[in-house]
């Protein structure tokens, strides 16, 4: 990869050179990573160079430039290649060396930040990504959040090596990308982990109460197998009280008939006696 893109820069400088006639100009563009893009004012030199303010850039060397560096802004190119005087090959050793000293402080930061609040870093990239809101910091460099996939490993592997200058620069790239990658599934398996233990805590708290759910339900089966058996008591005693009343009725309706039997013989007696012809009393084997 490092030599592909070297071979395409190298390219690029043939080119550009014989299309500007321009002395190169050693000029830095200082970045910060606290403070915003900054560059340095161009010294007063005594050449033929075209002023900045007085003359723009030309078109074909923004070109080459957005070619080389296609994450960075138009009018930091720009500004870039007029302080440098038109000159190609110096504008790029500029915006590398800025792109180079903001990456490093992202990439810091980035794992800094990671290490503090890797779920603060989850929910800020899920967001950036579901809004599409990315910074300008993000244009000039590697992302300040890791990425959360395959796919953004990828990009970043694929960007650092791009921008890199020399085959040193690379590995030391990789190194930092690989250091923030091994953060990061440290990271997750820790709360992969702890997500685990707490699932096995809760897990213990659901079985606990299952059983104790199992036990008052037992207790309540034997309440009601309890309360039912009374019941079924109570509904056997009525039944035999109904049945006690109504012999009580049959019994007081049968003495109520031999009272009336009774009092009819009692009359008949009367009548038989009152109606005999022979006074006095006789003995009743005799007649």
């Amino acid at each position: 990869m490092s030599a592909i893109v070297c071979g395409k820069r190298s390219s690029i400088f043939e080119d550009s050179l014989s299309l500007t006639a321009n002395p190169p100009v050693s000029k830095r563009i200082r970045c910060s990573s606290s403070s915003p893009v900054r560059f340095s004012p161009p010294r007063q030199n005594n050449s033929s160079f075209p002023s900045p303010s007085s003359n723009h850039s030309p078109p074909h060397l923004i070109e080459h430039l957005k070619a080389i560096f296609p994450y960075m802004d138009h009018k930091v190119l720009e500004k870039a290649l007029g302080e440098c005087g038109d000159n190609l090959d110096s504008a790029i050793r500029s915006l590398n060396e800025l792109h180079i000293g903001s990456t490093d402080n992202n990439l810091d930061s980035a794992s800094a930040k990671f290490d503090v609040t890797p779920e603060a870093n989850v929910q800020s990239r899920g967001a950036e990504i579901a809004n599409g809101e990315v910074g300008a910091s993000e244009e000039l460099s590697a992302p300040q959040d890791p990425p959360m996939d395959g796919a953004d490993w990828v990009e970043l592997v694929v960007r650092e090596m791009m921008i890199s200058s020399n085959v040193d620069d690379a590995r030391a790239r990789t190194s930092r990308v690989l250091e923030v990658l091994e953060r990061s599934i440290r990271a997750r398996s820790s709360a992969s982990a702890e997500a685990a233990q707490t699932f096995r805590q809760e897990n213990m708290m659901l079985k606990e109460q299952v059983e104790s759910l199992i036990q008052e339900n037992t207790i309540l089966k034997r309440a009601v197998s309890i309360q039912h058996d009374r019941q079924k008591e109570n509904e056997e005693r009525s039944q035999e009280l109904l049945h006690l009343k109504q012999l009580v009725s049959q019994y007081q309706e049968q003495l109520r008939t031999l009272e009336v039997n009774n009092y009819a013989l009692t009359m008949h007696l009367k009548q038989s006696q009152q109606s005999n012809s022979i006074p006095g009393r006789f003995h009743p084997d005799v007649f």
